[in-house]
């Protein structure tokens, strides 16, 4: 297997891609992994660390061609690859691709997979390991481009090629998700469907829906949108001003941030769009939907329109749809005629899943 992995900078893709390795290797499937960057930098010995975006164009252009030229012939003998590069630049030479489709096509590989991250965790791995000048902004910029880079780059080389679009979120999980996707593709891919921002203050509801989660990522290759969570960001930059501050509080890789308010509020929109095009690219690239409705305190059930979008965009796309419904109300029409099967709890959910659908047939 040969996969072209790409991220913007800040997403710290060697390190995760290096315990994708590790993992590789324990589960018996050898990896060599190919980092450009750091390629790049061995060939040209003169370039300071950090610098190799300032040489000239043609430069850079012959430096990385003769870096892939070297990948391309160890992806000959190699058992499995994994290419880490990017698929955009931004830089003072303005947006330019980081790839060549010529080798791209040599190189023939069997997947193409974007890695993704929050853009508080982007923030914090930028101030502390990179001195990249940025704007929350530029963060969501910067990751859209990425995406849609890489899905053009895919798609431009071989329409049959599998793109995926992967948040590294808790690495425990995902990199068993990444693995999943690489080398057990008999396993169905799950997208995890569920209520986030209105149940944020719920503790025993939150709770609820994390068990689901750890559930669902037992029998599926699950996409989670919880593994990308910064909805919660605009509501934080209400209270923040409610209070008089002109920062905002968070926590990202283990760090406690502050965002400057402003710029919170300049992302809201883009937060909002992000996260409605995101969450069905990834139902898009699944085979079914998994949504778990959970119960509220006064016994309603706690299903949002979000929720519902979702469901009724799996439909339309022909995709498995089955739903978790716990409260006592029955369900609306619109669960129940779009949906494959409803349950009554994650229990049966669980048993049923074992038993008939986690693998491909």
């Amino acid at each position: 297997m040969i996969i072209v992995v790409t991220g913007m900078v800040g997403v710290d893709k060697k390190s995760y891609l290096e315990k994708v390795c590790e993992f590789a290797g324990a589960e018996g499937n050898e990896v060599l992994l190919c980092n450009v960057g750091d390629m790049m930098y061995a060939e040209a010995p003169d370039i300071a660390a950090g610098k190799i975006l300032d040489i000239s164009m043609k430069r850079l252009s012959s430096l990385r061609r003769s870096v892939f030229k070297d990948i391309i012939a160890q992806a000959q003998t190699a058992p499995n690859l994994i290419v880490n590069t990017h698929a955009t630049f931004r830089w003072r030479h303005g947006l330019f691709p980081a790839v060549d489709f010529d080798q791209m096509r040599q190189l023939d590989s069997d997947m193409y997979i974007c890695l993704i991250d929050g853009v508080i965790a982007l923030h914090t791995r930028l101030l502390a390991e990179h001195a990249v000048e940025h704007s929350l902004k530029d963060l969501i910029v910067w990751r859209e481009e990425e995406i849609i880079g890489t899905q053009m780059l895919c798609k431009g080389i071989d329409e049959s090629i599998a793109f995926y679009c992967l948040a590294r979120g808790a690495e425990e999980a995902t990199i068993e998700t990444f693995y999943g996707l690489v080398f057990a593709d008999q396993i169905k891919r799950a997208y995890l469907s569920f209520p986030m921002t209105a149940v944020g203050d719920m503790q025993t509801v939150r709770d609820e829906i994390d068990k689901f989660r750890r559930l669902m990522k037992q029998s599926f290759i699950c996409f989670d949108p919880g593994d990308l969570e910064e909805s919660f960001l605009p509501q934080y930059a209400r209270q923040a001003a409610e209070k008089g501050l002109d920062f905002v509080e968070a926590t990202a890789v283990g760090r406690k941030i502050r965002l400057d308010l402003d710029e919170v509020r300049q992302i809201e929109g883009d937060i909002n769009s992000q996260i409605y095009a995101r969450d069905f690219m990834l139902i898009d690239q699944s085979d079914m939907i998994i949504s778990l409705i959970p119960t509220l305190p006064d016994g309603r059930a706690a299903i949002s329109s979000g929720v519902e979008r979702e469901l009724q965009h799996a439909h339309e796309a022909a995709k498995e749809v089955y739903v978790i419904w716990t409260a006592e109300q029955t369900p609306s029409v619109f669960v129940t005629q779009t949906a494959t099967k409803v349950f009554g709890n994650v229990a049966d959910a669980v048993d049923f899943f074992k038993k008939r659908v986690s693998v491909k047939k």
